[in-house]
């Protein structure tokens, strides 16, 4: 009677460990590790890309589109002309485009790359952590339980 008992009780709490533990865990990790991963990568990918591209687009268009604009309206028009609109133009595309692929990037990486994160995170890791902690749980409790009826 008491190894019947013995019994039905790790059955009992193996099934119940396994169902509580899969499901605390997967709520649990999926809202933590999305919310977490989302906010981290978005933070560091939304900075990264940002001085990237303001860098990259500065430096970019500062010289090519100096250069290529000097040259261009020099064989057309006069030289005076062609240097204070290659001037102007580089300052003014490069200013605009690091500013406003720099914010755009940013606000863009922020959310849309956060929402997808932990959309698929906080799925992907309920799904998995309940299917595989429900049965690595009711194996692990089930063989301890063999092993007591086995010893008794």
């Amino acid at each position: 009677l008491s190894v019947c008992l013995s019994v039905c009780l790790s059955i009992y709490l193996s099934i119940y460990l396994s169902i509580y533990l899969s499901i605390y865990l997967s709520i649990y990790l999926s809202i933590y590790l999305s919310i977490y991963i989302s906010i981290y990568q978005s933070i560091n990918q939304s900075i990264y890309l940002s001085i990237y591209i303001s860098i990259y687009l500065y430096i970019y268009q500062s010289i090519y589109l100096s250069i290529y604009i000097s040259i261009n309206l020099s064989i057309n028009q006069s030289i005076n002309q062609s240097i204070y609109l290659s001037i102007y133009l580089s300052i003014n595309l490069s200013i605009y485009q690091l500013i406003y692929l720099s914010i755009y990037q940013s606000i863009y990486q922020f959310i849309y790359i956060s929402i997808n994160l932990s959309i698929y995170l906080s799925i992907y890791l309920s799904i998995y952590l309940s299917i595989y902690l429900s049965i690595y749980l009711s194996y692990r409790q089930v063989c301890v339980a063999w092993l007591v009826i086995i010893c008794c």
